[in-house]
């Protein structure tokens, strides 16, 4: 190993000022304690918590899609809120359903709970009066749900609250793709042009644009969901796929993403939200 390789990059940190290193973020993950500390103290008392999941979704997005769709929409809306940071995105959720393609991880109701629960409680003793929870993924929606009404009764005055209105936000998806000629079909409820849309703008690099193909863009209502959550994503279809990702572009994944903050961000409110 050459001692060359290690020396240059710790030099470099080390000669920016604190300021720099530091410089306009809200993401606790690359803060260090004492900054945290003291933003907490001066009013950040705000703490917003991505949940996505790692599951597949067909064969030409990472099945960090939600997760990483997650972490993008709770830093936009930290910022937008203002005095919020950023906690760690939980990256991992309920994901069952998709466990028939490769690479899916799934969690237990109770085993997410737990997670939203002891991250609670630690945001709580740093001094959190606020802790807004943002799922991306269908799947987590209810259990949050439960967790945030039980948290409230567990912590009394600390504000524990998430954006729940799953049907708002696929309608507001939808909507957007419609505004550029994208049907509701084509936009999806899985892998389709609006979410392929937000991992271009994210992720270029791991968009497999040459297999853009449609997948199911059939009906989507109760029955076909009753039948996706018993039988899994294969009985509905079989790359995985609800929508055709084919019109997706990362201009429009930029515009998504900083919509679907404000959309957030309405739904959840500024100071309370207890949705």
């Amino acid at each position: 190993m050459k001692r060359g390789l290690w020396i240059v990059p710790v030099v470099l940190c080390l000669s920016l000022p604190p300021a720099v290193r530091a410089a306009d973020t809200v993401r606790m993950e690359r803060m260090n304690w004492p900054d945290i500390k003291k933003a907490i103290a001066s009013g950040c008392t705000t703490a917003v918590v991505g949940v996505g999941s790692i599951e597949q979704h067909g064969p030409h997005l990472p099945t960090m899609t939600d997760a990483r769709i997650s972490d993008a929409l709770a830093e936009l809306v930290a910022r937008k809120l203002g005095r919020a940071l950023q906690a760690r995105t939980i990256e991992t959720g309920l994901s069952d359903h998709h466990l028939a393609f490769a690479g899916t991880i799934s969690l237990t109701p109770e085993t997410l709970r737990l997670i939203l629960r002891d991250y609670t409680a630690s945001l709580v003793r740093h001094g959190f009066k606020r802790i807004l929870f943002i799922p991306m993924h269908g799947g987590n929606f209810e259990t949050v749900r439960r967790f945030a009404a039980e948290a409230r009764k567990a912590h009394p005055g600390i504000d524990v609250t998430a954006f729940l209105d799953l049907p708002g936000l696929t309608a507001f998806l939808s909507g957007l793709s419609a505004e550029y000629g994208v049907s509701k079909t084509e936009a999806g409820d899985h892998a389709g042009e609006n979410e392929t849309s937000m991992m271009m703008a994210l992720e270029s690099g791991l968009v497999a644009s040459e297999r853009f193909a449609p997948g199911y863009c059939g009906p989507f209502g109760e029955a076909e969901m009753r039948l996706l959550l018993e039988k899994g994503m294969p009985a509905i279809s079989s790359d995985g796929v609800l929508g055709d990702p084919r019109k997706a572009s990362p201009e429009k994944g930029r515009i998504y993403l900083e919509r679907l903050a404000d959309f957030i961000v309405a739904s959840v409110g500024g100071t309370s939200g207890r949705r």
